[in-house]
């Protein structure tokens, strides 16, 4: 993200910038959907408290950092990001935030600049805390506050800066332990969001105009269970149901999901309302089975193939997108082809792949066959390339169809990979005549393909 020149204050209202607090305040997002839910939240929590709240990019007093801690790539972008909020105002406080400052509090109170480290559990009353912070030159050692990760925020959320796409919250936490994952560490152990709780969630967006319901968790499938996997009949489904059963025109989408949670009675769920999207992302990470044992996930190639291939059959025209690793600890070729291989064969056009990256602590860092980094780099593009292959295919395979476009920016920008909204099935959608666009949800012909885009003109209604 490129930063701004810094915008002066209002004269008269603040000496430095760290007096006369509230005033100016940013909430920069780094990381996963859930991590977009808590950002709202701190937002609302800090309007609340009469801060003014402003772009990341913008000059602001008060700079939260909601970083993620995934790759040591996220914990780079997260010291990354206190140096831009530095530049924009060198004066401001900078708090930062989510999973890296959960797991690694102290490395994240050392980076200069920093003011105060909060854990998750903590940062949904952002605005209390912030409000004791003294000035930097006064302070001996950088506040930390970091507890046992039990809690889940009670509140509703007002909304999002998009008026069309909400994400919802239904779960918190992970009980698995993945050899290559600290998820579970920073987030806590599994527990979810009272049912009412999550209805009264969605019935506020859909009465605020969003069409768009995401539902998201950490470990989605486990919610309302106390063994995620030991069952047949998923609490996920039955709280789907409850959910298309609410009033108002929105459809519904799950954020990713763990193979091994796709069970009959969630597919023919997600079959059987026109409510659903047909788009999965699903927590893949190889396709080799001797892999996934020693990531220590609950699934094997042939099951994963097994539920990626019922899913296809039961939802039409089901789009797929998967999080795959590239490089994990002892990989070989034919390991790292048998991930290829379900690509092709699922159809998998969204590939999210990233390379492995040893996190501190984890089994997986500590396995002595390391796959070289320019290795796993190499392995990562042919697995984007294979996605990409399949996305080509697939997007030109839409143009000269008819489909519903929610509509989420009225200006896509000049670059012609930009969108104006994306289908129920994920495909973004490019409009020639945006001028038209006067629903939030339109009709539209597909007329073509760029850079990964569809292009649309409106249909005329009859």
């Amino acid at each position: 993200m490129p930063s701004l020149a810094p915008l002066a204050p209002d004269s008269g209202t603040r000496e430095t910038g760290l007096s006369g607090l509230p005033g100016l305040a940013a909430v920069a997002t780094l990381g996963c959907k859930i991590n977009s839910i808590e950002s709202a939240a701190m937002a609302q929590d800090l309007a609340r408290d009469q801060w003014k709240i402003v772009g990341p990019t913008e000059y602001a007093d008060l700079y939260v950092i909601n970083s993620c801690t995934v790759t040591a790539e996220a914990d780079r972008q997260t010291r990354q990001a206190v140096r831009r909020a530095l530049r924009q105002n060198p004066l401001a406080h900078v708090v930062v935030t989510g999973c890296y400052a959960q797991n690694q509090a102290q490395v994240c109170a050392d980076i200069p600049g920093v003011s105060l480290v909060l854990g998750n559990d903590h940062k949904h009353t952002v605005a209390k805390f912030v409000l004791a912070l003294k000035k930097p030159d006064s302070q001996k050692k950088v506040p930390i506050k970091v507890d046992r990760l039990t809690s889940l925020p009670s509140g509703l959320l007002n909304g999002f800066d998009s008026r069309s796409r909400a994400f919802v919250q239904v779960q918190q936490g992970c009980d698995q332990s993945c050899t290559f994952c600290v998820i579970h560490r920073a987030r806590g152990p599994s527990r979810s969001f009272n049912e009412a709780h999550i209805l009264r969630q969605i019935e506020t967006f859909v009465d605020s105009g969003f069409r768009e319901v995401v539902i998201c968790g950490v470990d989605l499938g486990s919610y309302a269970a106390d063994r995620a996997g030991e069952y047949s009949d998923l609490p996920l489904t039955s709280l789907l149901g409850k959910i298309v059963d609410l009033s108002g025109s929105f459809r519904v989408r799950l954020s990713s999901i763990d193979p091994i949670h796709l069970t009959d009675d969630l597919l023919d769920a997600l079959s059987e309302s026109d409510r659903f999207c047909p788009y999965l992302h699903v927590s893949m990470q190889s396709g080799s089975t001797l892999i996934l044992k020693r990531m220590k996930r609950r699934y094997d190639r042939e099951f994963l193939l097994d539920r990626l291939f019922a899913a296809r059959e039961r939802i039409d025209g089901l789009v797929l997108g998967a999080d795959v690793m590239a490089g994990f600890p002892t990989e070989s070729e034919q390991d790292h082809a048998e991930s290829l291989d379900v690509i092709n064969r699922a159809q998998i056009i969204y590939p999210h792949v990233f390379c492995f990256s040893g996190r501190p602590g984890t089994p997986a860092a500590r396995i002595p066959r390391q796959v070289p980094r320019v290795e796993r780099r190499r392995r990562a593009a042919m697995l984007r390339g294979a996605g990409e292959r399949l996305r080509r295919e697939a997007l030109k395979r839409m143009v000269g169809q008819q489909a519903d476009l929610i509509v989420e920016r009225a200006d896509a920008g000049d670059k012609p990979a930009a969108y104006h909204g994306r289908l129920a099935n994920y495909m973004p959608v490019r409009l020639e005549d945006p001028e038209n666009a006067i629903a939030p949800e339109i009709l539209v012909q597909i007329r073509g393909v760029v850079d990964d885009v569809l292009i649309a003109r409106v249909s005329r209604s009859e």
